[in-house]
């Protein structure tokens, strides 16, 4: 699978999103490796909120969400899907599915082993 890395000075600056990067690096069924970017903020063993986009955004969605979410001591995690913002980008249309997007989060998901997870 052909993969595009977006710069990351192309992230530079951006208004409202002053967050560090975090990155997982998963296995597709090809063997390709791709890189899924997410944010980690707020008090490790604060509850953990999982803020999760559609399309087309990415976790810029969440931006003023997060410093109100982890003001009231929650954790939160916002991934980037694969495609999308700071995540890796398969190049070819075909590599694109449900099915697909899916298998990659739950790697993700699992790499990271995030538990007691509250959906939003």
């Amino acid at each position: 699978m052909h993969i595009l890395r977006t710069p990351d000075r192309c992230f530079e600056g951006l208004k409202d999103y002053p967050f560090e990067p975090n990155y997982t690096q998963i296995t597709t069924d090809d063997g390709s490796a791709l890189r899924i970017h997410h944010l980690d903020e707020g008090a490790r063993e604060g509850d953990l909120v999982l803020c999760l986009h559609g399309q087309p955004v990415w976790s810029y969605l969440y931006r003023k969400m997060v410093p109100y979410l982890t003001q009231s001591g929650l954790r939160v995690i916002a991934p980037d899907l694969p495609g999308y913002g700071k995540s890796d980008k398969p190049a070819a249309r075909e590599d694109y599915s449900y099915e697909r997007q899916v298998e990659w989060m739950g790697q993700w998901l699992e790499q990271n082993d995030f538990n007691n997870i509250t959906f939003f």
